[in-house]
């Protein structure tokens, strides 16, 4: 009876870890990229194998994943697949998680928003690192090296009207802007030559040449470029005009006639410093940096981790894991061997599913409130054995 009595109470400690679990499942129902777990019972038993009640033999965590839901914020990341994210604190612990909840921290790194946990990446080396993109935040300027000559001028005499492009934009090393203009006038000598002029807005002049074309109207070799020195603050730059290839039509030509002059310029690069409009995460998990310019870089890419047994990871604060020091993880990139692919703003939601907390409930209330049963009755018949006893 005594052992009944006991067997009693351990079955209540046990039902009550078991609801503390249950609980803590439910409470989190709306925790994203929190995972349920279950919580498991054991018998305990002696060495002569005598029953002493039960025991919670620990918890697992369920791996099945939670639904992904749409957010709209570009730093929310989810994962299809396998996989978790990768967060490192200070002094380099990892930590993973399956929330991408991430946000931009003052000093440019992408950190957990709960956590505050600084976001890993990896390298083409499969090192890790934290991601920030404080660098990334302005595109440096670019001096402009390379202007294209399209089109075609039109000949059918040595008094032919001159033709002028204006308003050619190009950059300097610093980011300033220029306005350039080109002047074209025909000439006798070399034959199908054209004398060109390049001006600054200001109509200070900045160099004089001649380009040539041949009787088939393609620029010939040596009369198809045009070097333009640009100085700004003592440094001088510069910039190519190119006609084109000789012997070829991929650029400026000639032509014996026409109503008028169609050559036009297309500046090929050169940039001010830009200022960073948007950002998001390609599928596999690369950032993707767009500038106020309309020009597009590639930035950090997200690290993945998974493990060979997910349900033995160990949960601790903020939906964050730990891997016991028997398991090693495994690290990776998005939509490579077994890991998934990168969602961006989305989040995956909690797996836990209240249908399944609540039968686990009423299983835990029915097995309390057997044990609590067996100990009335235990205690019942120990009264009555005293009683008996006494001779009462």
């Amino acid at each position: 009876m005594l052992q009944a009595f006991f067997n009693g109470m351990s079955g209540l400690f046990s039902f009550a870890k078991g609801l503390d679990n249950v609980s803590n499942n439910v409470s989190n129902m709306n925790t994203p990229g929190y995972r349920g777990s279950d919580t498991f019972y054991r018998a305990v038993n002696g060495q002569d194998g005598q029953s002493f009640g039960s025991g919670i033999a620990g918890t697992e965590v369920r791996i099945k994943p939670g639904e992904n839901r749409q957010t709209g914020n570009n730093t929310n990341v989810a994962i299809n697949g396998a996989g978790y994210f990768v967060l490192r604190d200070e002094q380099g612990a990892l930590s993973y998680t399956r929330a991408g909840q991430f946000q931009v921290d003052k000093d440019g790194y992408l950190v957990d928003t709960i956590s505050q946990r600084r976001t890993a990446g990896i390298d083409s080396a499969g090192n890790l690192f934290d991601i920030n993109i404080q660098r990334q935040r302005t595109l440096p300027p670019q001096a402009t090296t390379r202007v294209e000559m399209v089109g075609a001028l039109a000949r059918s005499g040595p008094k032919d009207a001159t033709h002028q492009i204006s308003s050619i934009q190009v950059f300097d090393a610093t980011g300033a802007s220029h306005t350039l203009s080109v002047k074209f006038e025909p000439q006798t000598t070399p034959v199908n030559s054209w004398r060109v002029t390049v001006s600054e807005a200001s109509g200070a002049q900045l160099q004089t040449g001649t380009i040539a074309f041949g009787a088939d109207g393609s620029p010939i070799a040596g009369f198809n470029t045009l070097s333009v020195p640009l100085t700004v603050n003592g440094a001088v730059q510069s910039i190519l005009l190119d006609f084109g290839t000789p012997g070829s039509f991929n650029l400026a030509s000639q032509v014996a006639s026409g109503p008028s002059h169609t050559l036009g310029a297309r500046v090929v690069d050169g940039s001010a410093i830009a200022g960073l409009n948007t950002f998001a995460f390609d599928e596999q998990g690369i950032l993707k940096f767009t500038y106020a310019n309309g020009e597009k870089r590639d930035g950090s890419q997200l690290a993945l981790a998974d493990f060979a047994d997910e349900s033995a990871l160990i949960a601790g604060a903020n939906s964050l894991y730990h891997s016991p020091s028997s398991m090693q993880a495994q690290f990776g990139r998005a939509g490579e061997k077994q890991f998934g692919r990168i969602q961006g703003g989305y989040l995956e939601l909690s797996n836990v599913d209240l249908a399944q907390e609540f039968g686990d409930i009423l299983i835990i209330q029915r097995g309390y409130q057997a044990s609590s049963r067996v100990m009335t009755v235990s205690n019942e018949m120990l009264e009555q054995l005293y009683n008996g006893t006494r001779g009462g």
